[in-house]
């Protein structure tokens, strides 16, 4: 999920509600169609944020990770009514789900999973007792000075900056190329 988010710039929603798409994840893009989101607290599918569908640059690092989860957790089929509550319901088989089945919720994630990860990561403080890790952007500016340089035209420069994300945390090969390099 953290390579979806970082490597796709999914939003949560959008990581959740990933439709298991074998050929997608062997191109160059990857089609971001649906969401599962949270309307009047129940879990539901619905299009992206603006009812915009749109197709992000897949990363040539991003898709095996992608595949090797895919092999790993097989994705299973959800059903979640559309757009509302009492919306008409929609399968969908999901690359992400719960462990026993299910779409992620976004709130119960971020509360038992997310937010406890980063504090163990040290990227947040542990909260006080009683409190909640806080993780958001107190600064609107913030997001338009890190985020307003991804443009669509910008994807073969997104695209590169992200390999090379992903080959600096590589471990060195231990192929016979290893050597010759020695």
């Amino acid at each position: 999920m953290a390579d979806a988010g970082g490597g796709l710039g999914l939003r949560q929603g959008e990581i959740f509600g990933l439709p298991d798409d074998p050929d997608g994840l062997r191109g160059e893009w990857l089609r971001v169609a649906n969401q599962a989101k949270v309307a009047n607290g129940h879990l539901v599918f619905g299009p992206p944020k603006r009812e915009k569908e749109r197709d992000v640059p897949l990363p040539r690092r991003i898709g095996p990770v992608l595949r090797e989860h895919r092999e790993e957790f097989p994705p299973v089929d959800v059903t979640l009514p559309w757009l509302k509550p009492d919306g008409p319901l929609v399968t969908r088989r999901l690359l992400f789900s719960l462990p026993g089945g299910g779409a992620v919720r976004r709130t119960d994630f971020n509360t038992r999973v997310w937010k406890f990860a980063l504090v163990q990561a040290g990227v947040v403080p542990e909260p006080r007792s009683g409190e909640r890790p806080y993780l958001g952007h107190g600064d609107p500016g913030f997001t338009l000075r890190v985020y307003t340089h991804l443009m669509p035209s910008s994807h073969e420069r997104a695209l590169r900056a992200l390999d090379e994300v992903y080959e600096a945390a590589d471990p060195t090969s231990d192929g016979p190329q290893t050597a010759q390099e020695v």
